[in-house]
């Protein structure tokens, strides 16, 4: 796991004379007793069976997708808003803005450190609640302070389940299940203005956008709680020297990961200086970075303009004016098989490189998209607008929603 726990392989579950008066090990002698996995260890997450990785995989991607689809299901509302709270639709839309925000800056807090299952599901509760805040505004300030916070705290799934995945899957098989939560992640944002629309214009309103994204987020929460295990595997080494102390009466046993305190330094320097030197001087982290926040700026950016587009100019009524999105999620589908289909490729390779993981491999997919967004974009540019027929721009969607 870690270069401190390298030393020579020994049996951890026989106690060893190392009582209180006993003379302190050798720095080799205390390697020997950092506390790793064994060799197909069940305790190791990536052990376990693939049945069960996929049904957490499952609840991983689902908490991805309540926290996306929340950035995205009031979009709808923007008008109804405007009315309610006495703001022009400009300056409603805040109400999505404030969110993705929120999204921007969470990553820095919701860290690892006392596992992913702790830095996911009170983040998820707090979403919850703070999405029943913004359901119960009465004021056009107060809609905007929840969401805000509702996307900062809605961030920890965004920016934990990838890595997450990373914990109980081989590099061989990760790319599947990174491929479902991307899925996952840019699905909530094409679903959710369909929904959305559907509720502002029933009797419900537009406030039951938010009770309703509540409601999911609080259910699959609550699932997570009962069925989703720790996957952090330096918090299950931890525990396990914990125990292996406990059982075996030997003090020895030990973990790098029960040094680690979370304090305001630890914070400043591990949670945001650190990941804004690699952004700044990391090539390959600043590219992909400025390549990922572009792809995602034009996907929210969809949301004010298909409005426009489909309903205000070409006059269609707001439900029907959202359905091109799931041309958005076409296209993500087939991104989806795309990446799907370079897996067998990728894991030629790995398999070429002793099992170490190749970034570079992965690259082949991403280009196919680059250049089918950059497809879509022109062709949506040039239909959007009368007298081209309106399955030009949706088809176009596709092309967008395959860049993703």
């Amino acid at each position: 796991m870690t270069p401190a726990c390298s030393g020579p392989a020994r049996d951890r579950t026989q106690p060893c004379d190392h009582g209180d008066n006993a003379p302190v090990p050798s720095k080799s002698e205390k390697e020997a007793y950092c506390v790793d996995w064994e060799l197909n260890d069940p305790e190791n997450p990536r052990n376990w069976r693939t049945a069960y990785k996929g049904w957490l995989t499952l609840q991983l991607g689902m908490l991805a997708f309540a926290s996306s689809l929340g950035s995205s299901i009031i979009s709808p509302a923007n008008n109804a808003i405007s009315r309610y709270a006495h703001v022009s639709p400009e300056v409603a839309t805040l109400s999505l803005s404030l969110y993705v925000l929120g999204f921007a800056f969470g990553p820095l807090l919701w860290g690892p450190v006392w596992g992913r299952k702790t830095s996911l599901l009170p983040a998820m509760f707090c979403l919850g609640l703070f999405s029943i805040g913004t359901a119960t505004s009465k004021t056009a300030t107060a809609i905007f302070i929840t969401r805000f916070f509702g996307g900062l705290f809605g961030s920890a799934p965004v920016s934990n389940v990838s890595a997450a995945l990373g914990d109980i899957w081989a590099p061989r098989a990760r790319g599947t299940a990174v491929t479902f939560y991307a899925v996952c992640v840019t699905g909530g944002p094409t679903l959710g203005p369909v929904i959305g629309s559907s509720l502002t214009v029933s009797h419900l309103g537009w406030r039951w956008t938010e009770y309703i994204e509540a409601i999911w987020v609080f259910t699959i929460s609550i699932v997570g709680v009962f069925a989703l295990p720790e996957l952090y595997a330096p918090v299950l080494l931890k525990r396990k020297a914990i125990r292996l102390r406990k059982t075996t009466g030997t003090q020895a046993y030990w973990h790098p990961h029960e040094d680690v305190r979370l304090d305001f330094k630890s914070i400043v320097t591990k949670q945001i200086s650190r990941p804004m030197r690699m952004l700044f001087t990391e090539p390959m982290v600043t590219c992909i970075a400025f390549y990922a926040s572009f792809v995602y700026g034009i996907l929210y950016l969809t949301l004010a303009v298909f409005p426009i587009v489909f309903e205000e100019i070409r006059g269609w009524k707001l439900v029907i004016s959202t359905l091109p999105f799931l041309g958005l999620l076409v296209g993500v589908l087939c991104a989806m098989a795309i990446n799907l289909t370079n897996q067998p490729r990728y894991m030629r390779i790995v398999d070429d490189n002793g099992g170490r993981p190749v970034p570079e491999a992965r690259l082949p997919p991403m280009l196919v998209g680059g250049v089918l967004m950059v497809i879509g974009l022109f062709w949506f540019g040039w239909t959007a607008l009368p007298p081209h027929h309106w399955v030009l721009p949706v088809i176009a969607c596709a092309f967008i929603g395959a860049g993703f």
